[in-house]
């Protein structure tokens, strides 16, 4: 229904951002990096609808490659809209499109809702079908990683993060983990979810 919307970031908050419109309606959006906007920013979001028995939600997206691949994701059995977001939020869209084609099923099993089953059917499904993002993902993950202005690191800057990175799926284990490495880390809520999301899938 939806190919993007235009407007006002009003909120963001771990799992979700509001953009309002000109027409003066807030869409509530479920973002990979909520972080990756900002309060009182004007943005273009990418905008998936998915259509629910008791739910509709918006999913947003930083490019129309991000949004492509989510809808190819969600293609694959056993992937729903939380388990690819939190695929596209950990890996730069080139990183996802290579570990598919090459068949590295253990590099996808380190997202959250993706067990070995899973992978093999990611593999199954869409090897040999993602050649259309080959050029694309290149340029994808190069505006995906925006540049955000560096920020002292406050207590709450790391709680935004590790509450998004919860809203994503991982464990408090993995949260936990995360969290000592990220302690004394200079940096945006933005950077630090980013970090934390480097060190959840490289282990």
């Amino acid at each position: 229904m939806y190919e993007y919307l235009k407007g006002l970031i009003t909120q963001v908050s771990p799992g979700t951002i509001v953009l309002e419109t000109k027409d003066g309606v807030g869409y509530k959006i479920y973002p990979a990096n909520p972080y990756h906007f900002e309060v009182n920013q004007e943005a273009q979001v990418f905008v998936e609808q998915i259509v629910r028995e008791n739910e509709m939600s918006l999913y947003g997206f930083a490019t129309i490659t991000e949004k492509q691949l989510f809808n190819k994701l969600l293609n694959v059995s056993g992937i729903g809209p939380k388990s690819a977001l939190a695929i596209l939020a950990g890996a730069k869209p080139a990183d996802l499109v290579s570990a598919i084609e090459q068949s590295q099923v253990d590099y996808l099993t380190q997202f959250p809702g993706v067990g070995k089953k899973t992978a093999q059917q990611i593999v199954l499904d869409l090897s040999g079908k993602m050649n259309d993002f080959a050029s694309l993902a290149e340029q994808s993950s190069e505006s995906f990683a925006d540049s955000t202005v560096a920020s002292a690191q406050s207590s709450s800057n790391l709680e935004d993060a590790l509450a998004a990175l919860e809203a994503l799926g991982y464990g408090p284990k993995d949260i936990k983990k995360v969290e000592k490495s990220l302690l004394g880390q200079g940096g945006s809520t933005s950077d630090l979810v980013s970090k934390g999301l480097t060190l959840l899938v490289t282990g």
